[in-house]
């Protein structure tokens, strides 16, 4: 041991086992503190370290008990003489450390002798465990080779606290082992989340100089409209770009064209029951995409389609009149004509439009032509996503359901009426409005590419290529209820995820998605909303990393998560956690955390976290960096609100919901201000 070690020695190995060693400190040791040659020590915290030379390598202990003297026996000189009584510490082998240089390892394959020397730990030695020894490294360029301009660095680590064990050490996580994965930033409802995960971005757009992380993409679903604030100041000319969107369910804001949904989220949002109701909705989705499309084989299948259900018209049901059933026949030939069924065909055999017949034997002859247009062997068309209207899927599903009574099923119109209604009530309801588009608007929509190349941030440059405008793209989803959060974050992921899976080359344009309030539509149970979020993201979860799609989830409850979701989380931030359902699951996603450590989660204070996972090589505890400035989720000033003078003003403005003022616009009934319609939160 050399000299430096000896002067740094705190104390003896008195007892050894293979889980656990006792250390006894030297006498004179005041309140478990040591005066080093390199300043002050606190060797006795809880989660500190210790290193233990064997031969040529540390034993490196984590402190996990502090005691004195046993009751049972005491000292001489008196019970109330602490000072000079002996200091005991409990620690637990953690790893081996090498002398001379060297990377940390995990297990212990040498113990330490009795009485060897135990020293507080160096701050070098602590980089050394935690492998954060350099925070920059040289940047390289595309190929690998020299980098413009020469000497540019980019961050390998990247600080986001401090210890709370070790005085003044920073707490870092190594970038691509941290944003390379899943995480998961836990903790009760005011400990500090929302704060933790701005602050961790403010210091990854912070870096000064060159080589900004600019290649940098973060897609926020912002549920409680506070992100903005904290991360539009990372904003730098040149270098990073921050955009928001506000979603407020209107036309006027954020836009996600309908036909952009696929036909199982289409199921799912009209609730179309298996047997009866889901086959119609697939017949009529892929009639929106059969009646925009010009190939000769379209074109024949379109035919036919049209042939089944002008014959279906004039057979028509029971009590359906002569004027009714031509009206239908008329409506069809005027909505989706073809080269050979049309209006100029009806036309040739004479109808009497007045009274819904033909002259003489003129209808069977009309029939008859319209019949050389059936297929026996017609397929269903298939759906892929052509812009439609709204109406246009309205008149579609009527046309689904005539096909099927065409087929025998006379009874099909009854089964569908309730998803009929649901479609209308989407047509009506002023929430929806953001997914609607009809008549101009649907040829003056975004295409699907430009939509998501806007939704990363990307910008087209000559030819094919794309640079980056915006690494931060907020999604203010504040104003809109959980439905609609829930409808927006899976197709939005899903289209994202199937983006990547396509791009080339792979996995060269990392996305991560950031979910705020993640239990809201990252569930463990099935949402009673009509969309199930949780099942893209658990897809996400499992498969994303292959891709370069990574989620960042914050959520007070961990209980309510999904199990898939959170088991495949790779890195943790936990605040303070005191739900015991909570602390459970956090204990059975991840198994490789002592007790000791998770016994530490619900006295937390707030803003400091627990970190641990493949970014940090063994779990500890800091402060978070603050954030500046914060997130909009500051703690209700209660007292300063409460007490106050006579007359003040409430300092508060009430206005009507965005949806609800473009209803009013439109000519509909102002909502009062202490009605509440069915369960909305106004």
């Amino acid at each position: 041991m050399s000299h430096d070690d000896r002067k740094r020695a705190i104390g003896k190995v008195v007892s050894v086992a293979a889980d656990r060693f006792v250390v006894e400190m030297h006498v004179g040791t005041d309140n478990f503190t040591v005066v080093g040659f390199d300043g002050v020590h606190y060797v006795a915290r809880l989660g500190s370290f210790l290193m233990i030379p064997s031969q040529s390598e540390y034993v490196v202990v984590e402190v996990v008990g502090l005691r004195e003297r046993d009751a049972s026996t005491p000292s001489e000189r008196g019970d109330f003489d602490r000072a000079g009584s002996s200091k005991y510490l409990d620690v637990v082998p953690v790893g081996m450390l090498p002398m001379r240089g060297g990377a940390f390892r995990f297990g212990v394959s040498v113990f330490p002798s009795l009485y060897a020397d135990a020293l507080y730990a160096l701050d070098g030695e602590l980089d050394r465990i935690f492998e954060t020894e350099a925070a920059v490294e040289p940047s390289v360029g595309p190929d690998g080779g020299a980098c413009e301009p020469e000497g540019a660095t980019r961050y390998r680590v990247l600080p986001i606290g401090k210890s709370v064990v070790f005085e003044d050490y920073d707490i870092k996580v190594r970038l691509n082992e941290f944003f390379g994965g899943h995480v998961a930033v836990l903790g009760n409802t005011g400990s500090g989340k929302s704060c933790t995960v701005a602050s961790v971005l403010q210091s990854l757009f912070s870096k000064p100089k060159e080589h900004h992380a600019r290649g940098a993409t973060f897609v926020v679903f912002d549920v409680n409209g506070e992100y903005h604030a904290a991360l539009a100041a990372s904003a730098k000319e040149g270098a990073i770009g921050v955009e928001r969107v506000v979603l407020d369910g209107t036309a006027a804001g954020f836009r996600m064209p309908h036909w952009f949904l696929e036909m199982a989220e289409w199921e799912l949002l009209l609730q179309a029951s298996e047997r009866t109701q889901l086959p119609v909705l697939r017949t009529a989705l892929g009639l929106t995409s059969l009646f925009h499309a010009n190939t000769p084989e379209a074109l024949a299948l379109r035919e036919h389609f049209v042939a089944t259900c002008i014959i279906e018209c004039f057979r028509g049901a029971d009590g359906d009149s002569p004027v009714s059933k031509f009206q239908r026949v008329v409506s069809l030939l005027q909505k989706y004509p073809t080269n050979h069924l049309n209006m100029a065909l009806l036309n040739r055999f004479n109808p009497n439009f007045q009274y819904g017949n033909f002259s003489g034997n003129n209808q069977s002859a009309f029939l008859d032509e319209v019949r050389k247009k059936l297929r026996e062997d017609a397929p269903l068309p298939a759906y892929n996503r052509t812009p439609f209207s709204f109406d246009e899927l309205h008149e579609c599903l009527d046309f689904a359901i005539l096909y099927e009574e065409a087929h025998g099923n006379r009874q099909i119109r009854d089964y569908c009426s309730s998803m009929v209604t649901r479609l209308r009530s989407l047509q009506e309801r002023t929430e929806y409005a953001f997914l609607r588009h009809e008549g101009a608007d649907v040829d003056a929509a975004v295409s699907d590419l430009e939509f998501l190349t806007n939704i990363v941030g990307l910008q087209r440059a000559a030819g094919e290529s794309f640079t980056k405008r915006n690494q931060v793209i907020i999604i203010d989803l504040n104003s809109v209820e959980d439905e609609i959060v829930e409808l927006v974050s899976a197709v939005i992921a899903r289209m994202l995820f199937r983006f990547l899976r396509h791009a080339e080359p792979r996995n060269r344009f990392p996305i991560h998605l950031l979910l705020e309030e993640a239990h809201r539509y990252v569930a463990s149970t099935p949402s009673r909303f009509s969309i199930d979020a949780t099942k893209i993201f658990e897809r996400i979860a499992k498969e994303g990393r292959k891709y370069g799609m990574f989620v960042l989830l914050a959520s007070q409850r961990p209980s309510e998560l999904s199990k898939t979701v959170l088991s495949q989380c790779s890195n943790f931030l936990v605040h303070r956690i005191q739900n015991p359902d909570d602390l459970s699951q956090i204990r059975q996603m991840t198994p490789f955390i002592s007790e000791s450590v998770l016994k530490r989660l619900p006295s937390l204070p707030r803003q400091h976290a627990l970190v641990f996972g493949t970014s940090v090589n063994l779990p500890t505890t800091f402060k978070v960096r603050e954030a500046f400035p914060r997130p909009r989720s500051d703690d209700t000033a209660v007292v300063d609100l409460w007490f106050h003078e006579e007359g003040r003003a409430a300092d508060i403005r009430l206005a009507p919901r965005p949806a609800d003022a473009a209803a009013a616009a439109a000519g509909g009934e102002p909502m009062a201000v202490n009605e509440a319609p069915g369960d909305d939160i106004f």
